[in-house]
């Protein structure tokens, strides 16, 4: 069933299926149900970024036309980014991922503001590069609670209100859940931080470009974005840090993005991430519109499905995100499955897909080790159809009789 793969001498645990398998898709057509993954390139994202690569490829850093032109498009880039979120420019920084933001976030705050204070907080439920770092500083000296969520993944914002301690500096809160789809109480949330003075850090990467994202109304203080999650380029995520929060750069070198992540800026992927921002800007409500109701629809014949069970909150949840517990078959053996009819569709984070193990967040939830085992999370997007749609929902009812025949 499972195998070993060693890669630079660590060990992952993989699916010896998919490894007999490959990237071969045996079904008759393929279809992308993974979106909350990643999702594919806009054509028009690639085309702003082409010029980036070949005519206009100087160091941003370098005092001649080459440097001076690409430091234009960087900070155009960061002035388009920034405003898409209501922000300063000047409190944008780029960084290579959304797993680097929230680590400068967390371990920044906590390492420049351990004079005030050791105490953070955050969920049970949130991304490993949030909960990783938590662990880290957990091993340097610092104290870490994690709030529990109800029964739909929502943190009760009078559960952060009461964790919060003298010493705590920072609150780390996601906006939506990326397994699940559930949005998170973050105004509420953000208005207790504000009034105890303590730092709100906020994971967007999954909600951005597909609900309303502004650090003024969500009174945050800082902010992780990711570009490929809405279209962009990989290798390029966003930081927002409100003006006066002091935080410890993770990267020393020279003095990139404010002094705050030293490194040679990759612009080529700022100005896709910029593009990427425009086109939400544009699309974001009636895309959203669009893909909840075939969102909707997906869920409703999910559930009709007998031993289909929807995890997340049923109305406060992502457009995008349908998520599932199954009694008949366990989570990896389904993504085989659906695989082998041509369907990607995942487990829960593909971050920590190469763990068999049960998903923290189903876990988190209330479900017993083998629930949380068989989750399903079918994720939609820009190119979704109807039509796809039909295919998968033929192509689980027949693995459901399959399995329940067995």
């Amino acid at each position: 069933m499972v195998a070993e793969a060693s890669l630079r001498g660590r060990t992952y645990i993989v699916s010896k299926a998919i490894i007999d398998h490959g990237l071969s898709m045996a079904g008759p057509r393929r279809v992308y149900m993974d979106y909350a993954s990643t999702t594919p390139i806009d054509p028009r994202v690639l085309e702003a970024m082409m010029p980036y690569f070949r005519e206009r490829f100087g160091n941003t850093m370098s005092p001649h036309s080459w440097g001076m032109e690409a430091r234009e498009a960087l900070e155009r880039a960061r002035e388009t980014v920034a405003t898409f979120i209501g922000a300063n420019p000047m409190e944008l920084i780029f960084t290579s991922s959304a797993t680097e933001s929230n680590n400068l976030a967390i371990k920044g705050v906590a390492l420049a503001n351990r004079g005030r204070g050791r105490h953070i907080i955050t969920s049970k439920i949130e991304h490993p590069s949030v909960l990783e770092p938590c662990k880290w500083l957990k091993k340097n000296g610092f104290e870490v609670t994690y709030l529990p969520v109800d029964v739909h993944g929502i943190v009760d914002p009078g559960d952060v209100e009461e964790a919060i301690r003298r010493d705590t500096i920072l609150v780390s809160i996601m906006h939506a859940n990326n397994e699940i789809g559930t949005i998170e109480p973050i105004k509420e949330i953000g208005e207790i931080c504000g009034e105890r003075g303590v730092y709100f850090h906020v994971d967007a990467a999954q909600s951005l470009g597909k609900l309303p994202v502004n650090v003024e109304e969500m009174r945050v203080d800082l902010l992780t974005l990711s570009a490929h999650k809405i279209y962009g380029p990989k290798g390029v995520g966003g930081l927002y840090v409100r003006d006066g929060v002091r935080l410890e750069p993770l990267l020393h070198g020279g003095g990139h993005e404010y002094g705050l992540r030293s490194s040679t800026v990759n612009v080529a992927g700022a100005v896709g991430f910029a593009k990427a921002c425009e086109i939400a800007r544009e699309v974001m409500y009636e895309e959203a519109e669009k893909l909840g109701r075939i969102c909707r629809r997906l869920i409703h014949e999910m559930l009709g499905i007998d031993g289909v069970h929807l995890t997340g909150h049923p109305e406060k949840r992502l457009p995008t995100i349908a998520s599932f517990w199954l009694e008949f078959i366990d989570g990896e053996r389904l993504i085989m499955e659906l695989n082998e009819r041509g369907v990607a569709a995942s487990t829960g984070s593909a971050c920590s897909s190469g763990k068999i193990e049960p998903s923290h967040v189903l876990l988190a939830i209330g479900l017993n080790e083998r629930q949380a085992k068989s989750g399903l999370r079918l994720s939609i997007g820009r190119w979704t159809t109807e039509d796809e749609v039909d295919y998968v929902i033929e192509c689980m009812r027949g693995i459901a009789a399959k399995y329940r025949g067995m």
